[in-house]
């Protein structure tokens, strides 16, 4: 006897009620392409589980590549017998004395599947017995046990497992519409990214660069954050815009002290054409209120001011301790402080302005035109796209 499945558990999304069919739905495709390089393996899904028959695939990978699975409460190693007393017993045998240096257990039943002639308290009690009568130097400890084994008697047959391994929790990605990172080569952005990604949305980037003030170097660091976020999301779109010019005639046309305010604006003039073209619903962003100057309240309301589409700020209220915290765990840490600069850090003016308002900004903004060299950069956005399974060729690899 060996075990031969793995059973997945859903969490948040099993509140979705009427809805619930599509999240499934939509988890079975996430797993699926995640597990596609596993040939042997069968994916099968109801209402209330997932399960993956392993037909003799190591389960280890497996199981590591689950982690990365939004929409994933937890998981475990399961051994699928047929729904008959004796055989129960067997597979529950076997999960208690495969492992070593357990000495206490406790047997948690749950019978989904009401036709079974025993309830789950009396079953409790029968495989408790069975295993203490047949085996020597075990006892049971309901509260605090070296393992828990857990039975589920369904239709299709009982599952036995005996460790949950925790899942990496949300909604699956593709089940909370679209929205377009504001991607650059710091710790905030592709943190943002990937707590977005929690709450079930889709994500494509946009990239701001500026060449020859920004170097090849620093877009391939970039590069490199979208190919690790397709870790959570399977693909990742990223739209590079060519950004010099505008950047030229902010720092020769805009006082010094109210550019990162612009420059911001525009920013988000560009991520709203290309949404729009792409059938994205919304934008998010790695600020975190009063990091820095374009993060204050007053910036905030000033920036958004031209656009209508909603800004989700998944770090608004953390500290840079708690990002860097989930930047190392989801492995962007080490990408992310390459000594590379991005457009935003090379422009930074020595004095920005921390409280502008609409009326100033405005009227500043009146006496510039930006529309020619708004439409010749939105002509030449550059779209890359990455995907989990197939990484694009590192064309840059000549310059490290």
């Amino acid at each position: 006897m060996n075990y031969d499945h793995i059973l997945i558990r859903y969490g948040e999304m099993s509140l979705k009620g009427k809805n619930l069919k599509h999240f499934v739905a939509r988890l079975y495709e996430n797993v699926k392409m995640k597990l596609a390089n596993f040939s042997n393996i069968q994916i099968k899904r109801n209402r209330s589980r997932m399960y993956i028959l392993l037909n003799g695939e190591d389960p280890e990978p497996i199981m590591e590549q689950l982690k990365d699975v939004f929409g994933i409460q937890s998981f475990s190693l399961a051994i699928k017998s047929e729904s008959e007393e004796e055989q129960i017993k067997e597979a529950v045998m076997f999960a208690l004395t495969e492992p070593e240096d357990v000495k206490t257990f406790k047997v948690s039943v749950r019978r989904v599947d009401k036709d079974f002639p025993i309830g789950s308290q009396d079953m409790n009690r029968v495989l408790g017995g069975h295993l203490l009568s047949n085996t020597e130097g075990y006892s049971v400890d309901v509260h605090n046990p070296d393992i828990e084994l857990q039975v589920e008697i369904r239709k299709d047959g009982t599952y036995i497992t005996s460790k949950k391994i925790p899942g990496a929790g949300g909604l699956p990605v593709g089940t909370s519409g679209k929205s377009l990172l504001l991607l650059s080569g710091g710790i905030d952005s592709p943190v943002a990214g990937f707590l977005s990604m929690k709450r079930g949305v889709e994500m494509e980037a946009i990239h701001f660069h500026s060449p020859p003030y920004t170097s090849e170097r620093s877009k391939q660091k970039v590069m490199d954050l979208a190919k690790q976020l397709t870790r959570f999301g399977h693909k990742l779109r990223v739209h590079v815009v060519p950004f010099t010019k505008l950047q030229q005639t902010i720092y020769r046309e805009i006082p010094e002290g109210y550019g990162m305010t612009v420059m911001r604006r525009l920013m988000m003039k560009i991520s709203e054409r290309v949404a729009e073209k792409e059938g994205i619903l919304s934008f998010t962003t790695g600020e975190s209120l009063g990091q820095v100057a374009s993060q204050t309240m007053e910036s905030m309301n000033t920036i958004n001011e031209v656009t209508n589409y909603p800004i989700i700020r998944p770090l608004v209220s953390m500290d840079k301790l708690e990002i860097i915290d989930i930047s190392k765990r989801i492995d962007t840490y080490d990408i992310s402080i390459r000594p590379y600069e991005d457009c935003c850090t090379v422009f930074v003016p020595s004095q920005p302005k921390t409280r502008p308002t609409r009326e100033k900004i405005n009227e500043l903004e009146a006496k510039v035109d930006f529309s020619e060299e708004l439409e010749e950069t939105l002509e030449s956005i550059e779209v890359i796209e990455f995907t989990e399974e197939a990484e694009q060729e590192d064309e840059f690899s000549d310059l490290l």
